[in-house]
């Protein structure tokens, strides 16, 4: 079995690196910005005030000189960033773990499991669910014991990532799995979940349109979860 090369091992603690993006995130910070992006997200979260299209090309060239961590410091970084201020931080938290996730066991499930219930939204949750369903196809033996923890637990960002992880799987996609999480919260209340419900059949329409419409013809959806599911269709 030949050796795995990793990326360069940064030389400062996982504390170091985390102080060194946040001063360098805000010594270009923008108040303003910040206020907005803020006054977006329902005032939950603080923001240096950088758009993707300024922390992710410093991330990138940060990862590049001072490298990037794996395994057990791996974890102790991402959570780092998850427990700082900064929202931008938590991202470049989630953006090294996106490019280090191949190298990274199966117990990696409880850190991508942990970072979809903490300081929880949109942004951070679907990206993660991204991740997660990355994860899965290395580790497919974990797809249908976690999907199924996930979708009959109380959190709904847990039941929204067991929905949508198979977003991008195309021709892979497991349809029993993806019409049964989707059946066991079709009922939900919450907008987040019944949009997932219209998000992943709207996607899977792109591969299979015709079970798409049977479903949606057949099983009780929400008016939101049935519009979303057959938004690509009704154009056709």
């Amino acid at each position: 079995m030949p050796n795995i090369i990793l990326p360069l091992k940064p030389s400062q603690t996982p504390a170091e690196y985390i102080d060194m993006v946040t001063g360098m995130f805000l010594n270009v910070s923008d108040p303003i910005r910040a206020e907005q992006q803020m006054a977006y997200m329902r005032g939950q979260f603080e923001y240096c005030g950088l758009g993707a299209t300024i922390w992710y090309p410093m991330a990138k060239k940060i990862f590049i000189e001072h490298g990037m961590f794996s395994g057990k410091k791996l974890k102790i970084f991402v959570e780092g960033c998850y427990d700082q201020s900064y929202r931008e931080v938590l991202y470049v938290g989630i953006e090294m773990m996106q490019r280090m996730l191949p190298y990274q066991d199966a117990s990696w499930i409880k850190v991508l499991e942990k970072c979809i219930t903490t300081h929880s939204w949109w942004d951070s949750v679907d990206w993660l669910a991204k991740l997660v369903g990355i994860f899965f196809k290395k580790y497919p033996e974990l797809q249908h014991e976690y999907a199924w923890k996930w979708i009959e637990s109380d959190n709904m960002w847990l039941q929204r990532v067991a929905i949508i992880h198979q977003l991008f799987y195309r021709e892979d996609t497991d349809e029993k799995l993806l019409f049964d999480m989707i059946r066991r919260r079709s009922d939900s209340k919450e907008f987040f979940i019944r949009k997932a419900c219209g998000w992943a059949l709207r996607q899977y329409s792109k591969t299979n349109p015709k079970r798409v419409i049977w479903f949606v013809k057949n099983h009780p959806l929400s008016p939101l979860s049935a519009k979303e599911a057959l938004r690509l269709i009704n154009k056709i």
